[in-house]
């Protein structure tokens, strides 16, 4: 006896699987020459590469693929980097260029105090002493391009290696890149001494001429960085009668 059967129904997976291979067979039958360059190892086919990433071995690219992969050679002209002497050589003229400009702006430059005269003398008498006001005049130069400030001046005055006066002053002045300050300087001394107080008293004597060393020492900063200049210098006086006629210095001493 046959009994008649009915074949049972195909899974899901069947005929998911099914349809969709048919129709890839009649492309991979038609496009098997192309798909050398992008087979797959060990496949049905027969390649010996990967797949493509464009065209998935099948050939053909579809029309709506959102990205795409172009296969260049390496031996392509387009890969070759163009001109790369030229903008190695621009790059390193540029570089030193650069370089030098840096150097010639920052390269700290000389600070110098010059022109320095003694604008009037003030003088007043005491019975046990004689008190002057000296009034002197500055100049400081800056050769740098920044700007420089004084940050402490001292001052002292010396007789016969004997301290007549002093003075200091703290934030005195600035001065801008490549260019000079006049700055003016009240110095006070006091002579105590008896035989310089009948020296400047006398009256038989016309001109009262009294020698001064100065010794002045400055903290300046430029450039982010301080640095400290020591200056000597002597200078003359009537230390007699007060005296308004501008006259200069002696020359100055510099050291650093």
């Amino acid at each position: 006896m046959v009994t008649v059967g009915y074949p049972s129904a195909p899974k899901e997976g069947t005929e998911a699987i099914m349809p969709q291979e048919q129709e890839q067979e009649p492309e991979k039958r038609r496009f098997r020459s192309h798909s050398q360059l992008y087979g797959a190892v060990g496949d049905s086919i027969g390649n010996l590469g990967d797949n493509c990433p464009t065209c998935r071995g099948i050939g053909r690219i579809p029309r709506k693929h959102d990205q795409l992969v172009a296969v260049i050679s390496c031996s392509d002209k387009r890969l070759r980097p163009s001109r790369t002497k030229l903008y190695v050589c621009i790059s390193v003229v540029l570089c030193l260029l650069i370089c030098f400009l840096i150097l010639f702006f920052l390269f700290p430059r000389s600070i110098s105090l010059s022109s320095v005269t003694v604008q009037s003398v003030r003088v007043f008498f005491t019975p046990d002493k004689v008190e002057m006001q000296v009034t002197n005049v500055f100049n400081f130069t800056n050769d740098n391009f920044a700007e420089m400030k004084v940050l402490d001046f001292d001052m002292q005055v010396l007789i016969d290696e004997t301290v007549m006066g002093r003075i200091k002053i703290s934030n005195m002045t600035s001065v801008k890149s490549r260019s000079e300050k006049l700055y003016t300087v009240v110095i006070p001394i006091i002579i105590e001494d008896p035989g310089l107080n009948n020296y400047c008293k006398s009256t038989s004597i016309r001109i009262h001429t009294l020698f001064l060393l100065l010794q002045m020492t400055m903290n300046v900063s430029y450039l982010a960085h301080s640095e400290q200049l020591s200056k000597d210098t002597f200078e003359y006086i009537d230390c007699g009668a007060n005296t308004t006629i501008p006259h200069p210095i002696g020359q100055m001493i510099l050291e650093r």
